[in-house]
């Protein structure tokens, strides 16, 4: 067991962050007798899939509702029967806002090269 601020170095995460997430509902530590928070080895896991998820975009909401699946990075392990329509049409919306984001990082890349294209042309450079 470790306490929050060896989770925090092994993690980089702040403390701050990782009492955010335990009451966000995502971390789950145990409490000692001092009242002081217990992590167990899995929170590393969980705290670098929760930044993983943070970072790609997701609410805490979604990722509450997924994480309980999430075995590793690349696994789910979420049974199609425990798939709601509330949860499939959260997740749905996700995967639309990240196609359209994709979309849009991909013309403005475009719209970029052909600047710099055009420019060089220009300029006699290739």
């Amino acid at each position: 067991m470790m306490r929050i601020g060896e989770l925090s170095r092994r993690t980089g995460v702040p403390t701050r962050l990782l009492r955010y997430y335990e009451e966000q509902d995502l971390l789950h530590p145990e409490r000692a007798d001092n009242g002081y928070r217990a992590y167990g080895e899995a929170a590393v896991r969980d705290v670098q899939q929760i930044r993983g998820l943070l970072d790609s975009g997701l609410t805490t909401e979604m990722i509450r509702t997924i994480l309980p699946y999430l075995s590793a990075p690349e696994e789910i392990l979420l049974a199609p029967e425990h798939l709601t329509p509330e949860t499939a049409a959260l997740l749905e919306a996700h995967v639309d806002r990240i196609q359209a984001r994709i979309d849009c990082l991909a013309r403005n890349r475009d719209r970029l090269s052909a600047y710099l294209a055009a420019v060089r042309e220009e300029a006699g450079r290739p």
